[in-house]
């Protein structure tokens, strides 16, 4: 006897298991790509984490080895090399006769409003790295330095040692002062100075990752002690015999001797060749 057989059962019943089949392997490739996503994430993490544990946080101090023949002087295999890998700017192009003029400004000593009349006067833009100190007492002259197209750089709020300084420590010594600056003057920093010139790699890599890029310097003299003033051809012929093509000329603007021989400088340099550049325009 022949059993009843309706196709259309039978056809209805191989396409529901098909769907229930496709259903199940689109479900277990979802569950496999979410354990791959979350695999992956991981593991990018513990990458990060062992990066960021394998800088160093050595303190450093800046320093060069000064030529005297209008050659560019030696940074230090170790000043250069991180310079480089974290972005920096510390000494630019050999062949090009340009120089970048920046001063470090942890208070006003009654110079600055001069030097800027020199800088206008001369048509020169320079980078002033300032203090929360600066900000405090001077906000005539950081308004008149924006004014007039010089560049504002953070020197930190506090002028605190960075590789002594917590992370937390870096960021409010770093943001506060730019948060001051952006509230006043609608200004965004972008350049920093470490304080003392001493850094690490692990503190340069944290204020990258606050939007800043580090300027050091290929030029400093003993400019900065108020006790030793009084001494314009010592600051002069220091200047002068040490210019090189691509130098970042770090002067301190708390200097009697430099807001008076600024002038002759920059002139002298000009005269001699070279070209004074906005640090936004630095060359490598």
């Amino acid at each position: 006897m022949l059993m009843n057989f309706n196709f259309n059962n039978f056809r209805r019943m191989c396409m529901d298991k098909a769907i229930n089949t496709a259903v199940v392997i689109v479900f277990l490739i979802f569950i496999l790509f979410i354990i791959f996503a979350a695999s992956i994430s991981s593991n990018s993490s513990s990458i990060i984490a062992t990066s960021s544990q394998a800088l160093s946080s050595k303190k450093i101090g800046w320093g060069i080895k000064r030529s005297d023949n209008h050659k560019q002087p030696d940074l230090g295999t170790v000043n250069k090399k991180i310079i480089d890998e974290f972005g920096g700017y510390a000494m630019g192009n050999k062949d090009k006769p340009y120089i970048y003029l920046t001063f470090d400004v942890g208070y006003e000593g009654g110079y600055t409003s001069h030097i800027l009349d020199v800088l206008k006067e001369n048509d020169v833009k320079a980078v002033f790295f300032i203090t929360g100190q600066f900000v405090r007492t001077s906000e005539d002259l950081i308004k008149r330095m924006i004014d007039e197209g010089q560049i504002i750089g953070n020197h930190t709020s506090k002028h605190r040692v960075m590789p002594d300084s917590t992370e937390e420590q870096i960021k409010d010594d770093v943001m506060s002062l730019h948060q001051k600056i952006y509230e006043k003057f609608g200004y965004e920093m972008k350049y920093i100075r470490p304080p003392k010139g001493e850094y690490s790699e692990k503190s340069i890599a944290y204020t990258n990752s606050l939007g800043y890029k580090t300027i050091m310097w290929s030029f400093a003299y003993d400019d900065w002690d108020v006790n030793k003033q009084g001494r314009q051809e010592y600051g002069k012929k220091k200047i002068l015999d040490n210019l090189h093509n691509g130098e970042i000329m770090l002067l301190h603007a708390t200097s009697k001797d430099n807001s008076e021989i600024l002038d002759e400088i920059i002139k002298e340099a000009k005269r001699q060749g070279y070209e004074f550049k906005s640090i936004d325009e630095f060359e490598r």
